[in-house]
């Protein structure tokens, strides 16, 4: 049975939300689940805005079919060609043979790798500043490209002043009756995931993030629509609570995530550790820091944290220790997962130290270094503490040491 609501009078969110999922790109943890949205305008000719993903198909047909109530499909805007939002085209242009497709022409190259449809589908292809008039609305076509792929766009409604923003500005989380972000405690509970969303799946990005945050500011926005996670508007209803944010607030989340500017100091440890020694040397600096006054301090066992969460905390916090044992010569497995992802998502502007531990060869701190040397505006704090085995009563020095050092810098 089809579940829609309006956003505006003639403007309705037909996605749906995923909670069976475990692993969204079959790699990142989603225990709250995942919403793929999708929105169809009704005007003189009906146009759809993305399409959903196959595990959500017969709810998203549903509310198709509901909303148009016997009218056919015009269109369908392709904002981006990866499979959470566009697997189901081929059953869209199947079940409204007549629908044009629009996109540009880095979408139709795509749509020919992903499907086999007919060439004889009636297509419409744009490029940056076109636009489509559908009636009352006219869709205005920007250009994102690498947020995240190289075919993205983002549509904006003239009219009513609605920016259909693609993978920018999503959050994981499916949508619990409330499509709305004011409609939600979106800092308490969704913050966090929205920024686990655009570290891991935007994040490697950054100056393309800000590209298309120079061209959403020169746009007035009442309504912004991603393709996952809630709905902004800046028309909040009268009872929505004080200091509920809002478009500019998320907007500004997103300058700090694409210059790779920390939301807080903070300071994140991250330890790799086989039999506990490592990760004692951890807690050891944590409690000196504490010692010290500092309060915000964040600690994660890398053989336990998925490292999609630790990696977006780097995104969050100003200063990480890496603490690692030395394993097979090399960085304990976790770890060097982690350092991966860090590394491929081009972390910058950071003050990092380091932490090893090795028996007989210490290696782990000389390879953790590698990791982060390429990196932009990192600030490597000294001393790098070598633990043999265990921490000893002459490590203690050396570790207090640190978290002085750690201590001077977040001042």
């Amino acid at each position: 049975m089809y579940c829609v609501q309006n956003i505006t009078e003639d403007l309705f969110f037909v996605g749906a939300s995923d909670r069976r999922l475990n692993l969204f790109e079959n790699v990142f943890p989603i225990p709250h689940g995942v919403s793929y949205n999708s929105y169809l305008v009704m005007d003189e000719q009906t146009i759809l805005l993305d399409t959903v993903d196959k595990a959500v198909s017969g709810q998203f047909f549903e509310n198709i079919e509901h909303v148009l109530n016997g009218r056919t499909l015009d269109y369908v805007i392709i904002n981006h060609m990866e499979p959470d939002h566009a697997a189901t085209l081929d059953e869209l242009v199947l079940r409204y043979p007549q629908v044009t497709i629009v996109g540009n022409t880095k979408t139709f190259a795509m749509i020919k790798q992903f499907f086999t449809l007919n060439d004889d589908c009636p297509k419409h292809v744009v490029k940056e500043g076109d636009v489509l008039c559908t009636g009352k609305h006219s869709f205005t076509f920007v250009m994102a490209p690498m947020v995240h792929w190289p075919e993205v766009m983002v549509t904006y409604d003239t009219v009513d002043k609605v920016l259909f923003s693609a993978d920018a500005f999503g959050t994981f989380g499916a949508l619990n009756g409330n499509i709305f972000a004011d409609q939600v405690n979106f800092e308490r509970d969704l913050l966090d995931e929205a920024r686990r969303y655009y570290a891991n799946i935007v994040g490697k990005y950054g100056p393309n993030t800000l590209q298309i945050i120079k061209k959403a500011e020169n746009l007035e926005i009442d309504v912004l629509c991603p393709l996952h996670g809630p709905i902004w508007r800046a028309k909040m209803p009268t009872d929505t609570p004080a200091h509920t944010p809002d478009i500019a607030w998320f907007i500004n989340k997103y300058k700090k995530w694409g210059s790779y500017t920390a939301e807080d100091t903070a300071v994140v440890i991250a330890y790799a550790s086989i039999y506990g020694n490592t990760e004692n040397a951890a807690q050891i600096v944590a409690n000196n820091l504490a010692k010290k006054g500092v309060r915000a301090i964040a600690m994660y066992d890398t053989s336990v944290t998925h490292p999609s969460y630790i990696v977006s905390e780097i995104f969050r916090a100003s200063h990480i220790v890496f603490a690692s044992s030395t394993y097979n010569n090399g960085i304990f497995d976790p770890m060097h997962t982690l350092l991966h992802a860090i590394a491929n998502k081009n972390v910058q502007n950071r003050t990092i130290s380091f932490i090893e531990n090795g028996s007989w060869a210490s290696q782990a701190a000389k390879k953790m270094k590698a990791f982060v040397e390429p990196l932009k505006n990192i600030d490597v704090l000294e001393p790098t503490v070598n633990i043999k085995s265990s921490a000893k009563e002459e490590n203690l020095c050396e570790l207090e040491q640190l978290a002085r050092e750690i201590v001077d810098s977040l001042n």
